[in-house]
């Protein structure tokens, strides 16, 4: 083991065949420091010590991997449409060459062509948040959870509000309704029962103390059997006649009709404004397809409020933001969701479509691929257990884990799924451009 030791060249030694360009020195002597530690823990356990070409060849690799930018792109091939952990929707052509046009140089963020003075950013949305939603205003944070947190701190800050027990839920991330009610300083009043709550139960609960009655929509989860909720015209009614506030949470921001796309029905951002809530809640970047942000759209005099509160700035989205929301707004407004919008293009797709790409994938495998009928899954926190059928190429293969982490680890890295110790590949969630990538890499994965 000694000799095997001495074998190793020093750090330097190794650094110093590195062939490439433009990377620091000191990040390839970090590397080569690592490849020799590792040669020598692997015969410190009794492996076979690399040759001198091997240890190269890990310098490379090990290069390579720390210039690699950490967030990149993947190919989303697990069906499902909007994965969190994969950045939720991908964003229209129109979205994107907005973002990149704002990007190159400067913009009218807070300027007033017109006037040639100091204007608001907050400016750009509200024409197209009243548009596509029908309130009277609106404005853009940063998430939907700075949204509510807003929303409750400036309205209902030190005093109560009623939320049906059945909706004091966690969602993603550790994100919990009563804990945002308790950082805005908004006392929690909560009625009903998991199941059932109606409305008498929130007009048993109005005090003296009530700010506003919280609706949270339940976006990522599903109560079936012996329920009941208060509906919003319930709701609505209730609120104006004791004088207090209705802030109804959608989470998902839809603003189309989800049973035109074979889903079960999703209550719209339209709906919820016609229906009487004062202010409505809602994220960007789930089924309204856009960026990352959180949306308040309502009564007027409200928005007002909100906007010249000290938390707008604090909340506030950058422009590159407010660019791709606004293109992706036009595209609701003009009437071009289906066609623009990747999401909905996407539920919109062909089986028959479908079925002939994931053919040409498991061509490019050969033996042993099938192509199979299976279900493409919503996702995101939005519409629980809804999916449309789908057709995937199924890969049975000794190690279904292995497959799925070699496919992860190439590139492009393409992420596809497990089921019944098949690994799944689903094209609704992959652009037809991509069609070649994902064929060469299963042809090399072979």
């Amino acid at each position: 083991m000694a000799n095997d030791f001495r074998g190793l060249p020093g750090v330097d030694e190794l650094a110093t065949s590195y062939a490439g360009d433009g990377v620091p020195p000191a990040t390839v002597v970090e590397a080569a420091r690592a490849v020799i530690a590792e040669a020598r823990e692997r015969i410190r356990s009794g492996g076979v010590a690399l040759d001198s070409m091997d240890l190269v060849a890990e310098l490379d690799a090990r290069v390579r991997d720390s210039i690699r930018p950490s967030l990149r792109p993947v190919i989303n091939a697990s069906g499902v449409l909007l994965q969190t952990n994969l950045g939720r929707a991908p964003l229209s052509e129109r979205a994107i060459a907005a973002l990149a046009a704002v990007a190159r140089g400067y913009s009218n963020l807070e300027y007033d062509l017109s006037g040639g003075e100091r204007g608001s950013r907050h400016e750009h949305v509200r024409s197209l948040i009243r548009r596509t939603t029908g309130a009277e205003d609106g404005i853009v944070l940063n998430n939907n959870a700075a949204a509510i947190f807003m929303v409750l701190s400036v309205f209902a800050s030190g005093r109560e509000v009623i939320v049906s027990r059945g909706q004091a839920v966690e969602i993603g991330g550790g994100f919990r309704i009563p804990d945002v009610l308790r950082q805005s300083g908004a006392r929690l009043v909560e009625v009903g029962t998991t199941n059932r709550t109606y409305a008498r139960d929130y007009a048993a609960a109005i005090t003296p103390e009530t700010a506003a009655i919280l609706r949270v929509h339940s976006s990522n989860f599903r109560v079936i059997g012996f329920t009941a909720e208060a509906s919003l015209s319930e709701l609505a009614t209730l609120a104006r006649e004791r004088s207090v506030a209705l802030f109804d949470d959608l989470g998902s921001g839809c603003l189309v009709e989800t049973r035109d796309y074979g889903l079960a029905h999703e209550p719209t951002v339209q709906e919820t404004i016609a229906g009487g809530a004062d202010l409505a809640m809602f994220s960007g970047d789930k089924l309204l397809g856009g960026p990352q942000c959180g949306i308040v759209a309502g009564r007027g005099e409200l928005i007002e409020q909100l906007r010249r509160h000290p938390l707008a700035r604090a909340l506030r989205v950058d422009k590159l933001t407010i660019a791709a929301l606004n293109a992706t707004l036009s595209s609701y407004a003009e009437g071009r969701e289906r066609e623009e919008v990747p999401i909905w293009r996407m539920l919109a797709i062909d089986e028959a479509r479908l079925k002939r790409r994931a053919g040409g994938w498991a061509r490019a495998w050969g033996e042993g691929a099938t192509v199979v009928l299976s279900r493409s899954m919503v996702g995101g926190g939005s519409l629980p257990e809804e999916g449309v059928a789908t057709w995937c190429v199924a890969l049975r293969v000794a190690s279904a884990d292995a497959l799925a982490r070699e496919l992860r680890s190439g590139e492009p890295a393409i992420v596809a799924r497990i089921h019944d110790g098949a690994v799944l590949l689903d094209p609704r969630t992959v652009e037809p451009g991509a069609d070649r990538s994902v064929g060469r890499r299963l042809a090399a994965a072979r």
